[in-house]
């Protein structure tokens, strides 16, 4: 096959190796396999895990954040990943997001929902943990709601600030300091004003929820994609297939979190145990959604472990009993799917954004060959390639 590029498009697919223009460009990847740019849309890039890193909560600005992200995007890009969806941050995400659009840096393409929405204590409240002088009540500006008007005004907030969709925490979490992992965390009215209000300024909304409970008021409530989904249960798989809800499964968050609780001091005492918990149901609960016929996107959580590590996801995934042409398309059309973007995304065609990688070997046969990224082009930008090319 021949991929036929202009600009920042696909311009033409052709049988065979059509023969170039004088002037053209030609890279030859026949020993390869080449698919459409990957999107990972479950990521946080302002930092990466760390023993005790809780306490650059209280070290670091955001602008030290802001410059950390930097390699962290490049990493993400380089590791094939060309699209991603940052899904909760400080707000340095989407200053991130502007400079590689600017070409100021390297790095995916983001949509980033800037600051996550959640409530007081909940797993999004900035200030669990801390301190009583120092556990103010933040409010919606800072993403911190306990009512369908704080809710409101929470996703205005975000339109402000330039999001390009909502998160929310349906229910505790991992990493937070709070103790429940499971617990619901908005009432189902709340979400529906979330919702509502999103679909006003034109935004799709994720929902963070490990508890079933939780996972079903948002559905319920109208959310695009339920992220993590940890202990959904029978009632919880029907509810995804009659609202068409997005399943993001997160499972090297999982496999990741379980792995560092094991080592003394890694996390704070009140997250160990949830860590433990959680950590590994997550690849069981993607098996159980896949077999049950939920849709699913690729999305891996990066940042609970490290960037650029994101390709492990197709190898769980097919762990589990997925084939690797159906991860492939998780990460592909799915994922282009939920992102509203199935029009320029997520494909090889003519038409489509020029988002284009190649890996050394066949991944339908070893998926392990996904973390041997050879050519990585970005918006018809080549940002890697790695091997001697020879001439036609």
């Amino acid at each position: 096959m021949t991929i036929v590029v202009e600009g920042n498009k696909i311009t033409a697919v052709e049988n065979g190796f059509s023969k170039a223009g004088a002037a053209d460009r030609v890279i030859d990847l026949r020993a390869n396999t080449v698919t459409p740019g990957w999107i990972d849309c479950h990521v946080h890039l302002e930092g990466e895990t760390k023993k005790g890193g809780f306490a650059d909560r209280f070290t670091k600005n955001i602008e030290d954040l802001a410059f950390e992200s930097v390699p962290l995007a490049e990493t993400t890009l380089m590791a094939g990943f060309t699209t991603v969806r940052d899904l909760g941050g400080s707000g340095a995400n989407i200053a991130l997001r502007n400079a590689i659009n600017r070409g100021l840096v390297k790095g995916p393409r983001i949509y980033t929902a800037g600051k996550s929405i959640g409530t007081t204590g909940g797993h999004a409240d900035p200030t669990n943990g801390y301190r009583r002088d120092l556990t103010e009540d933040p409010g919606p500006a800072e993403g911190v709601v306990n009512s369908k008007e704080d809710g409101v005004k929470a996703v205005r907030q975000r339109y402000k600030e330039g999001s390009d969709l909502i998160k929310i925490t349906a229910t505790g979490g991992v990493l937070s300091l709070a103790k429940n992992s499971q617990n619901p965390q908005f009432t189902e009215e709340e979400i529906k004003s979330i919702v509502a209000t999103a679909k006003d300024y034109g935004f799709k909304v994720a929902a963070h929820a490990h508890g079933s409970e939780g996972m079903k008021r948002a559905i319920r409530a109208g959310v695009n994609s339920i992220e993590h989904g940890t202990f959904m249960d029978d009632e919880a798989i029907a509810l995804f297939k009659e609202y068409g809800t997005w399943y993001v499964p997160t499972i090297t968050a999982g496999k990741a979190v379980g792995d560092s609780a094991k080592i003394p001091g890694y996390y704070a005492a009140i997250v160990t145990p949830k860590a433990l918990e959680v950590g590994p149901q997550i690849q069981n609960t993607f098996a159980k959604a896949y077999k049950a016929g939920v849709k699913i996107a690729f999305g891996t959580d990066a940042g609970v472990y490290k960037h650029g590590q994101n390709w492990m996801e197709f190898v769980y995934m097919t762990e589990a009993g997925m084939k690797p042409m159906e991860a492939i398309k998780c990460a592909t059309v799915h994922a282009a799917d939920l992102l509203g973007e199935k029009e320029k995304l997520g494909s090889i065609e003519p038409g489509k954004l020029a988002d284009i990688v190649a890996v050394d070997g066949d991944p339908l046969k070893d998926t392990r060959v996904f973390g041997k990224v050879i050519f990585v082009m970005k918006d018809g930008v080549v940002y890697k390639l790695s091997k001697p090319q020879a001439k036609l």
